[in-house]
């Protein structure tokens, strides 16, 4: 459909743009990119969570086995704490970025007493990605995680 301007100095043609040619590529790009980032973000949530599931779980496994194998307590936790952060930094975590315990059951005083129970629980605060430190939205902004498990002293031993 064309329209007829008079300007002074003459008449101009003008067109009207009603064609929708092209539109549905530009349409294409947009949605795409507003569904393509929300999705990019939670691939890159569920990749750290599941790296804190993973360092966790293989603290807890290990600082038990190190800690009931040990031949004194003081190894023992030296042990254990080592366990701990080798398998928070095998996954790009600090060791200040988790917390760990040992608690021993029923013997609390002497945890390496024949038939005693470890028990070690790791808890590792995932920050999540691009979350900016201003006015401490990083403190809020983080998922835990946590393992536990249960270890049981050879017999024979204490």
């Amino acid at each position: 459909m064309r329209c007829r301007l008079k300007v002074a100095g003459g008449l101009h043609k003008a067109r009207r743009f009603t064609s929708d040619r092209g539109s549905a590529s530009l349409e294409f790009i947009t949605a795409g990119v507003l569904l393509l980032v929300p999705l990019v973000y939670l691939v890159l949530v569920c990749g750290r969570v599941q790296a804190a599931s993973l360092a966790a779980e293989g603290a807890v496994r290990q600082a038990a086995r190190l800690f009931v194998t040990a031949e004194s307590p003081s190894l023992a936790s030296a042990r254990a704490e080592q366990a701990v952060g080798d398998a928070l930094a095998d996954f790009a975590f600090r060791r200040s970025d988790a917390r760990a315990s040992i608690t021993c059951a029923p013997v609390v005083s002497a945890c390496l007493t024949s038939q005693n129970w470890v028990r070690v629980d790791v808890t590792v605060a995932v920050l999540l990605p691009f979350v900016p430190s201003i006015l401490g939205l990083d403190k809020f902004a983080r998922v835990q995680v946590s393992s536990s498990t249960t270890q049981r002293v050879a017999m024979g031993r204490g």
